[in-house]
């Protein structure tokens, strides 16, 4: 009986073996289908792809000095064939994406203000004579313009400063006209020189190093002692405007917020005066540095941009504690838009919910996004939705707050209520919060009444990118700076970069605005509602760069034009 027991359990398990065998075998016969199936995509797209360059090479195929691209079965050939051949997939051929934009008219020709001066060429000697008729007459001449540079001149004002004595009594003494205030003593450099240094460095993120070689150029080569003591003098003069903007925009309703890193020396830096906490956070962040026999330490440079008045202010502190916001955002009372920042919550907490606080959609998007090769089917899920969330957006940057708010009302609530519903659903609930999409799901959850704070007020963006972007006028100054050689110099970086980022918010030409701006301070001028850069441009429509307006708004038409046509695509698969 027990032999025969086993002779069946034997049987048994070799059916079971066999079974196995089969579903294998299946498997095998599944994947070599999706193998050809997949070689049978590629070679679609291969072709699909020569049909493209062919076109564009047919274009240019009359150049014999055209350079011919070799497009080799590299891997990085590979994955750059392959992008370009996902965007001609995105590329439908609709009727709406055949028909051109008409093509802007670039004017070739060279600005008529510019000065101009003439040459004559001569003709060969050999040639002014006809060999048949004698001497050969001018009867006219083409005009060839060519745009010439010359390095920037600099010239020296001689200011006559009449002295008037009493030519009966010399006791009477002598009076002189009012000698004009400069921004140094002596008044040597104009406010000029000054918006130079400040454009250059801030704008343009060159160091004052290298701003010596340039005017050396000119011909005059000062140390770097003396543009250092005229970035000293210019941001010691604008400090009480740069405070009037802090005010604007911590009286505004909506003010968004980041922040970057940035290196202090410390070896010989001198310690601020302790007026404020945040000035406490730096004597003990430095004194601890100095301890520790560090010579830098990590300080950090916040931006607040308000998005209902078209000024950035900027904001430097030793380190990333919440002493720092907390000293900028005293009064504030609006909605603050920010990454979720711990700081933030304790300082909400600590003005006893004195403002509202907003989280970056984008945030949350992105922490999907790097979840996606761990679970794709639920990133997907998300992303879906969020992508409807930003169609939405754009869709209603045209319409007025009210309209924007009730756009949102109508159709993002409802999404936001299947997002909020389907990450605390049973479907997700087998998800360990140690894994990137946990971790994903965990952050969506804690912050989710923060990120829908938008929905209530059409003046809140979705999310803080524009913020964000400030952060990389910071970045790419910090390339070239290297360091920042105090605290006082990080507080001067932080005012200038402030009139600077805002002057190029508003598509100012930064030099012209900040050498006015310097004239009527050092006169007196206290009319700082005039001097902000949305005022100041009304006056000064010479000063304005236009074709950043239209650079502008052509990427914004063109994004818009793409988001139009991805929503066509998407309707016309359903």
């Amino acid at each position: 009986m027990m032999l025969a027991e086993k002779e069946a359990t034997l049987a048994d398990n070799a059916r079971a073996l066999a079974a196995k065998d089969g579903v294998i075998e299946q498997l095998e016969d599944r994947v070599e289908e999706q193998n050809r199936e997949l070689a049978k995509v590629s070679a679609e797209r291969d072709a699909a792809l020569q049909l493209a360059f062919r076109k564009r090479q047919e274009r240019y195929i009359d150049n014999p000095n055209q350079f011919l691209l070799d497009f080799g079965d590299t891997p990085d050939t590979r994955s750059f064939v392959e992008g370009i051949a996902d965007a001609a997939d995105e590329q439908e051929d609709t009727p709406a994406r055949r028909k051109k934009r008409p093509r802007k008219i670039r004017n070739e020709q060279l600005p008529e203000h510019l000065p101009r001066y003439e040459v004559q060429l001569d003709v060969p000697e050999d040639k002014k004579t006809c060999p048949s008729h004698g001497e050969r007459k001018v009867i006219g001449y083409d005009v060839q313009e060519t745009l010439e540079a010359v390095p920037a001149k600099l010239v020296v004002r001689r200011t006559l400063i009449p002295k008037l004595a009493c030519p009966a009594d010399p006791a009477c003494g002598v009076i002189e006209a009012k000698r004009p205030v400069g921004l140094v003593e002596g008044n040597r450099y104009d406010t000029s020189v000054a918006a130079e240094v400040i454009t250059s460095k801030y704008g343009y993120h060159v160091p004052v190093y290298r701003q010596q070689d340039i005017f050396a150029s000119s011909g005059w080569t000062p140390a770097r002692s003396t543009l250092q003591n005229v970035l000293k003098s210019a941001a010691h003069l604008v400090r009480p405007l740069v405070e009037s903007f802090h005010d604007l925009v911590r009286a505004g309703p909506v003010l968004g917020t980041d922040d970057t890193t940035v290196t202090l020396t410390i070896t010989n830096t001198p310690l601020p005066p302790n007026d404020s906490p945040k000035h406490e956070r730096a004597l003990e962040v430095i004194a601890k540095a100095r301890e520790q026999q560090r010579g830098s330490i990590t300080a950090r440079m916040w931006a607040y941009r308000s998005i209902t008045i078209p000024i950035n202010v900027f904001d430097f502190t030793v380190s990333r504690h919440r002493d720092g916001p907390a000293d900028f955002l005293q009064g504030f009372t609006g909605t603050l838009m920010a990454d979720c920042y711990a700081g933030y919550e304790a300082i909400h907490a600590e003005t006893g919910g004195l403002f509202t606080r907003a989280a970056c959609v984008a945030h949350a998007r992105r922490k999907v996004l790097e979840a996606t090769d761990n679970h794709p089917i639920h990133t997907s899920r998300l992303l879906a939705w969020l992508k409807q969330l930003y169609d939405i957006e754009d869709r209603g940057k045209e319409l007025s707050p009210a309209d924007r708010q009730a756009l949102r009302d109508a159709e993002a609530r409802p999404l936001w209520t299947q997002i909020a519903e389907y990450i605390e659903s049973t479907a997700v609930a087998n998800v360990l919060p140690n894994e990137q999409f946990g971790k994903a799901l965990g952050y969506l959850r804690n912050h989710h009444d923060q990120f829908v704070v938008y929905l209530d007020d059409g003046l809140v963006p979705i999310d803080n990118n524009d913020t964000e972007q400030l952060m990389k006028q910071v970045a790419l100054g910090r390339k070239n700076w290297l360091v920042i050689g105090s605290v006082a110099a990080g507080y001067r970086a932080a005012d200038l970069m402030t009139l600077v980022s805002s002057a190029v918010r508003n598509d100012l030409d930064v030099a012209s605005y900040l050498k006015d701006l310097l004239d009527r301070l050092l006169a007196g001028d206290t009319d700082f509602h005039s001097m902000r850069p949305d005022i100041w441009k009304q006056s000064h429509p010479e000063a304005v760069r236009v074709y950043r307006q239209e650079e502008r708004r052509d990427r914004a038409d063109a994004k818009r034009s793409r988001r139009a046509h991805r929503r066509q695509a998407a309707k016309a698969a359903k």
